[in-house]
């Protein structure tokens, strides 16, 4: 099968570009695939961080792809969907998060040949941080969809609030295999300049307000000198309110915080050095986060949010909070420390979904699901 995949990758940085290179290595093993980058993801004012691209630290992935799709340039749109039309793919696969994509994305999946068949990778539906347009572009571009693909049951009946009568498959995130081995824990303490011996919690990953990152430096303050806190992650936006509980709180030395993109060569050194992930979500559908502490076999703590209770509770890969309060936080947390036996369950059931969750069993699945498209 000829297939396309149009969305962020090399070189854009970020979560997004590091799925997307994933899914092409494997899809083409077995099939004839190109990949159709963004020559603009974001306006400037748009985004929130520091930089959408790779700098000169960084290892991301680097996939020949061609830059053709400025989202804010209505010109570019045609032009990206006339390029994918001649080369003449079977399936155009698009991935989609957030209402500024629905345009452009949009109008490329409408402007297909008559044989290629358009599926929408689906990270969410409904944003994070929601505005009044959202639903109606997000309709819009789901009308241009042969087919869907979430990552998790949560996505999934969002989906079908907007479209009920889209074919569709939840096809769970895949682990990221490509961070590397565990490090020895002394060697990644060392690299960090943390202290050996203690209780060490890990929240990992973009600093954004819906991921609850002042909710768990409460729920820190709760706990006794047994513990200590890593934050390892880019702030978008000030970081200053964290910075002020961190101060104002029980024990600030015992909070590490690298406050950057961590590049993925970094990505092993912090959760070689983690007892435990916490994930104390506001709202969610899925985390990439999961599937990173599933590779290196770090039980998580999450709130009760979007698919987290079934692509982690379910599983038996960590404990889920039946309250996002700093205090139902930090008794799963104690609760976890307490029980040597539930620490063997959940390293035992993430060793599980390790075999499960691969990237080959994805892209069968979803090649599987678009074929079915095309018998229809």
């Amino acid at each position: 099968m000829k297939i396309a995949i149009l969305s962020c990758f090399h070189p854009f940085r970020g979560g997004i570009a590091q799925f997307n290179a994933n899914l092409y290595e494997e899809l083409g093993k077995t099939h004839d695939v190109r990949a159709y980058n963004f020559s603009r993801q974001y306006p400037d004012l748009l985004f929130p961080g520091k930089t959408q691209y790779v700098t000169d630290n960084d290892e991301a992935v680097s996939v020949k792809a061609e830059a053709l799709l400025d989202t804010a340039n209505p010109l570019s749109w045609g032009r990206t969907a006339r390029e994918i039309r001649r080369w003449g793919p079977d399936l155009l696969l698009v991935r989609y998060w957030m209402p500024w994509f629905a345009p452009s994305l949009g109008e490329v999946a409408r402007k297909m040949a008559p044989g290629c068949k358009v599926i929408g990778i689906l990270d969410n539906v409904v944003p994070h941080e929601r505005h009044w347009f959202d639903t109606p572009l997000t309709r819009w571009f789901l009308k241009g969809l042969d087919g869907a693909v979430t990552l998790c049951e949560e996505v999934r009946e969002d989906l079908l609030a907007l479209r009920p009568d889209i074919p569709n498959r939840v096809l769970p995130h895949p682990i990221y295999t490509h961070f590397g081995p565990k490090l020895p824990r002394e060697e990644a303490e060392r690299r960090l300049g943390i202290p050996s011996g203690r209780r060490t919690l890990l929240f990992f990953g973009l600093i954004r307000e819906y991921k609850g990152l002042d909710i768990l430096l409460r729920a820190f303050d709760l706990l006794d000198d047994r513990y200590q806190l890593v934050i390892a992650g880019e702030p978008y936006g000030s970081f200053d309110k964290y910075q002020k509980l961190i101060d104002g709180g029980r024990a600030p030395q015992d909070v590490h915080v690298f406050p950057e993109f961590i590049r993925d060569s970094e990505v092993k050194v912090f959760f070689s050095a983690a007892d435990l992930t916490v994930l104390p979500y506001r709202s969610a559908t899925q985390s990439g986060i999961s599937s990173v502490s599933c590779h290196f076999i770090v039980p998580l703590v999450v709130t009760d949010v979007g698919g987290l209770r079934q692509t982690v509770g379910d599983r038996g890969t960590g404990i889920v909070c039946d309250a996002g309060t700093p205090e139902c936080i930090a008794a799963a947390i104690t609760r976890y420390f307490d029980d040597p036996d539930q620490q063997i369950h959940l390293c035992e059931c993430m060793g599980a979904e390790k075999e499960r969750l691969s990237w080959s069993r994805f892209a069968q699945d979803l090649t599987a699901f678009a074929l079915s498209l095309q018998k229809e």
